[in-house]
């Protein structure tokens, strides 16, 4: 299918089902690699994906301005993130299982790592992150990695969580502080 984002959306709100197939072939890496930077868990990015693109199925008649479809995925695909962290912490608190170390955030580096010193030390680097990220409350750490990991805009966060752009910009401020805390204590007691 040629047909832009925008004839597929109003194709889709308008019944068509190839239409909503060629729109989970588009959108669903995208849904999946944000769902896996919230959750770093596989199986529960392939659930949030599974269950944004049913509920974007069920609640099509919603999307009265289709060129805001991507905010509706996002928001849609965040709040179970969000949800599912939730829940996550809610039975590891009921098991109190604190074996498992969670997964590391697969962030693409912007340049090739030329020496196995240069791996080692990036490989540490993301895994200090990812337990950075894991300390902050859900809507910080979703607005830190759609901003800064994902590229989305404060205005498109803004709309994918119904708030206001400057809600956005505070969250995103506090994250980034906590963050620049937990990483420069971690980072100096380390080296």
């Amino acid at each position: 299918m040629n047909k832009s984002v925008l004839e597929l959306v109003e194709s889709f709100v308008k019944g068509d089902e190839l239409a909503f197939a060629e729109l989970v072939r588009r959108y669903r890496q995208k849904i999946y690699s944000l769902a896996y930077q919230l959750l770093r868990n596989h199986l529960d990015a392939d659930e949030v994906v599974q269950e944004t693109f049913v509920r974007v199925f069920k609640r099509r008649e919603e999307l009265v301005n289709v060129k805001y479809f991507s905010t509706f995925l996002i928001r849609i695909a965040t709040n179970y993130s969000i949800d599912l962290l939730r829940k996550r912490k809610i039975q590891s608190a009921m098991s109190d299982d604190s074996s498992s170390l969670p997964g590391v955030v697969q962030l693409d580096l912007s340049r090739r790592v030329a020496t196995p010193s240069e791996m080692f030390d990036n490989k540490r680097l993301m895994e200090e992150i990812a337990r950075a990220l894991d300390q902050l409350p859900p809507k910080q750490r979703a607005t830190a990695i759609l901003h800064d990991i994902e590229g989305y805009s404060k205005s498109e966060i803004a709309q994918a969580f119904e708030c206001p752009e400057a809600t956005v910009r505070s969250n995103l401020h506090i994250a980034r502080s906590k963050l620049k805390k937990i990483l420069g204590q971690r980072l100096k007691v380390k080296e």
